[in-house]
């Protein structure tokens, strides 16, 4: 069986493609969203999702959440003692979600396709991949987060040509992507976005607001109340959407403390960021080679599309009403089950061809001539130039620019600055020449790249005839097969907390986390609830442990309105 899951910055999705269509497969707890945040307690429970979320508020430092933001970076997170990287927190999500769909389905599932921000670059989508495979997926196949939009929407099944602008503002990164489609063509045209731009930063905006209004300083607050803070502040933001103003409240030192803030206050504090967003939106259309009346569809995904302001902003902006009949949460994952179901070769699923493009300019480093006589060492040479429609193949050749020059040192580079130190190495090849005058001797400089996000350099000494060849799986330090495995049987050691616990866990950090929130009288009857529902967990009475947890529950739902 193979799966499609979107592994988000704030929450991850998995579904499967049924007989009626791209499906949702609910988790552990009923729901549809699992939030990417993963708790590691001091004996190696692993707590993936709202319980990973609940713990928090209680044991901050054992919690990590947003890390898809450092995917392919050195990145180190301690909880509870135990170092993590990026793609190791996000394997305990995948792993999660794999186990739930195998509970629903009721079979094995072997493989993925996962969706990424189309901005990822090389080292973010390898990371990726070296995620699913700690959680044991084999993952042959990664979508882009627009095409993946594009597929749910079923735009391959339009009749005409059509011209689409996707704009994916998630927890945490944000997207922008041109897409065209002809005949059964789905063509990305042009991308571009921010890793770091989200949901998450309109929550911060939010978080600072009531700050200022209480003169209060965030770092004298200490974790837990951090903690506190962005969780109402969220609530806030979620909150103000439609409203002219929302009351924000926060427990500080023993004392709650509120404060009313204006839809019109917030929208002023958060236009930085709506300008932040005009910039790729701006640069999408400038590599496409259109303007925005070119665009005959504007498509909503990400959860942070909900607010009210983003929204609002966007209509102005694109001078007409984006498409929104999709749930922007779900969208992406419900694409990458189609195509999941087309790598199948599913006979519901009309086959279509699906483009990428290349994300960042890929090129090596070279020796200019700026005057006769004199150069400039380490400038970067564009050979397959950012939003070339992939799979692709360019070659450049290059000259030598000393006397008997005997080597070439053929830096592969990545990214869009005009000098090499700036850009990303991706690693190298050392080739000989033949001694010669400077400009007599050149080398054939040829890269490929792939959907799969591979590149192939090939280097040819054309006096010669000899060529080297090297293939760039990831950035130099990509773990090998064996280390994978390794770190597989080391990850194993953590548990996944059972599925049967988990609802019973989630409760119960509810229930102390908002009874630390509290004061007075609200603290002794949630005391009451906490102490029945632990006392029929003692008992182990199935029927008694549901009863009480439904009434602690319901308890919960009305002191958290």
């Amino acid at each position: 069986m193979i799966v499609g899951i979107d592994l988000g910055t704030t929450n991850s999705l998995i579904a499967y493609f049924s007989e009626e269509g791209p499906r949702i497969i609910p988790n552990r707890l009923g729901k549809n969203l699992t939030p990417s945040v993963v708790s590691v307690d001091e004996e190696g429970n692993v707590y993936v999702g709202e319980t990973a979320r609940e713990r928090m508020s209680l044991y901050p430092g054992s919690v990590a959440q947003t890390f898809k933001r450092s995917m392919g970076t050195e990145r180190d997170y301690v909880l509870s003692g135990r170092h993590f990287r990026p793609e190791e927190l996000s394997s305990m999500i995948l792993r999660a979600l794999k186990e739930d769909a195998e509970s629903w389905l009721g079979e094995e599932v072997t493989e993925a396709v996962i969706s990424v921000p189309a901005y990822f670059d090389d080292k973010r989508r390898k990371a990726t991949k070296r995620a699913g495979e700690l959680a044991g997926l084999r993952v042959e196949r990664m979508i882009s987060e627009p095409t993946a939009a594009a597929v749910a929407y079923g735009l391959y099944d339009k009749t005409q040509d059509t011209r689409f602008l996707v704009f994916d503002l998630g927890g945490g990164t944000f997207d922008v992507s041109i897409l065209e489609l002809y005949h059964n063509i789905l063509e990305v045209r042009a991308v571009a976005g921010d890793n770091y731009l989200g949901g998450e930063d309109f929550t911060e905006v939010m978080a600072r607001l009531f700050l200022q209004k209480r003169k209060l300083q965030l770092q004298k607050l200490d974790e837990k109340e951090q903690v506190r803070l962005y969780r109402q502040a969220e609530k806030a933001k979620r909150e103000i959407s439609g409203k002219d103003q929302v009351v924000m409240s926060f427990l500080y030192q023993e004392e709650m403390l509120e404060e009313t803030v204006t839809a019109r206050e917030y929208e002023d504090a958060c236009e930085e960021l709506l300008m932040k967003i005009r910039e790729p939106v701006k640069k999408s259309l400038s590599d496409a080679g259109l303007k925005l009346g070119d665009i005959d569809e504007v498509l909503l995904i990400g959860g942070a599309t909900r607010l009210s302001l983003v929204r609002d902003f966007l209509i102005r902006l694109f001078r007409k009403f984006p498409d929104t009949k999709l749930n922007p949460d779900e969208t992406v994952a419900l694409g990458a089950a189609v195509q999941a179901a087309m790598k199948e070769r599913r006979e519901e699923v009309r086959e279509v061809i699906l483009t990428d493009v290349c994300s960042f300019t890929l090129g090596t480093d070279v020796v200019v001539e700026y005057e006769e006589g004199r150069y400039e060492n380490g400038r970067f040479c564009p050979i397959i130039e950012r939003n070339t429609v992939i799979p692709a193949s360019h070659t450049e050749r290059l000259y030598t620019v000393r006397d008997n020059q005997e080597k070439v040192c053929v830096k592969i580079l990545q990214g869009e600055s005009r000098f090499s130190k700036n850009n990303l190495y991706l690693g190298e090849l050392m080739v000989e020449i033949p001694r010669a005058p400077r400009g007599q001797e050149s080398i054939d400089v040829t890269y490929t790249y792939d959907i799969n996000s591979l590149l192939e350099v090939e280097v040819t000494v054309n006096s010669t005839g000899e060529k080297q060849k090297m293939i760039i799986k990831g950035q130099e330090n990509q773990m090998t097969d064996e280390e994978i495995t390794r770190r597989m049987e080391e990850l194993a050691y953590l548990k996944l907390q059972p599925r049967d616990f988990e609802e019973n866990r989630l409760v119960l950090l509810r229930a102390e986390r908002m009874y630390e929130e509290a004061l007075g009288d609200r603290r002794k009857k949630l005391d009451h609830y906490i102490t029945a529902f632990e006392a029929a967990l003692d008992k182990g009475e199935h029927d008694e442990i549901v009863d009480a947890r439904e009434a602690l529950n319901e308890i919960l739902e009305k002191e958290d309105d």
